[in-house]
């Protein structure tokens, strides 16, 4: 879904530039040249092929006689640039950098759709589960240690949960429950936090069975982690890079994954007997 995305918004900015060289009369030939490029470089941006920099929109623009319109162009390839960051780039210094990125967007915001099949979402987890996740993250991808300053921030984010102004809803696969992150005890303080969340007024949270409607099921596409932040931002986190949408399609279309996924969930007491029979399974071993 995210490289599909991005390549269509490449192709729909290319389609803009390649507008204003036709209004103005010229071929790409002839705007290379006089832009000094190679007599290929317009056309790989015209078809979304090339990404182009902020230098050569405004020279593009000013070519074609409409500087008016530079500083728009330039600002939507810039968003076309930030919806794919690799987590080397947001990590450069360390997980706590990562965390401090995105917690604007979590502060501005009053209203939360999330969707995990892999872990216990991050304002939900216990400060020991956030510990183990993200000292997992420093080994694998061989990070600087500042994972206790990364804790801290993320731990931020918990604070939401308890501003009445803000509502949250939050659905989790089953499995999620059964996944161990830390060791036991750490398994059983996080499944009794999840107990505690699911009572607060603004947060309701479902829990999809792992023996649910597989009809159902089978009509849909796989589902990667996702938050929908005001139903106007989506965050998705990938194996190698953080995914950011906004426009008005792409958001539709993780709403309506949210809202076919939550068809399959069970909330309330339903929802907190599943986690109590994980909370007993986990206290057994």
């Amino acid at each position: 879904m995210g490289t599909v995305s991005i390549d269509q918004a490449k192709k729909a900015l290319g389609s803009q530039l390649r507008t204003l060289r036709q209004r103005h009369g010229i071929s790409a030939r002839e705007l290379a040249a006089r832009a000094g490029w190679h007599e290929s470089k317009c056309s790989k941006i015209e078809n979304g092929k090339t990404m182009p920099s902020k230098d050569d929109i405004r020279l593009w623009a000013r070519l074609c006689h409409a500087g008016d319109q530079a500083d728009d162009l330039v600002s939507a390839a810039a968003g076309i640039k930030d919806m794919y960051v690799q987590w080397r780039d947001m990590e450069l210094t360390g997980l706590r950098s990562a965390q401090n990125k995105v917690l604007p967007l979590w502060e501005n915001a009053t209203e939360f759709e999330a969707y995990s099949h892999s872990l216990i979402p991050g304002p939900l987890q216990t400060r020991e589960y956030t510990h183990a996740a993200l000292t997992a993250i420093r080994d694998r991808r061989s990070l600087v240690d500042d994972v206790d300053a990364a804790v801290d921030t993320r731990v931020r984010k918990q604070g939401l949960l308890h501003d009445s102004s803000r509502t949250f809803r939050i659905l989790i696969e089953e499995c999620v429950l059964r996944r161990r992150i830390g060791g036991p005890d750490t398994a059983v303080r996080q499944m009794a936090r999840l107990v505690d969340i699911s009572t607060l007024p603004n947060v309701v949270l479902g829990i999809i069975p792992e023996s649910g409607d597989a009809v159902v099921r089978d009509r849909m596409w796989p589902v990667e982690d996702f938050w929908i932040f005001d139903r106007r931002t989506v965050n998705v986190e990938l194996v190698a890079a953080y995914m950011t949408f906004s426009t008005d399609h792409e958001v539709r279309l993780y709403k309506q994954a949210f809202d076919e996924l939550t068809e399959l969930a069970v909330f309330g007491k339903a929802a907190r007997s599943l986690i109590a029979t994980a909370l007993k399974d986990t206290a057994g071993e």
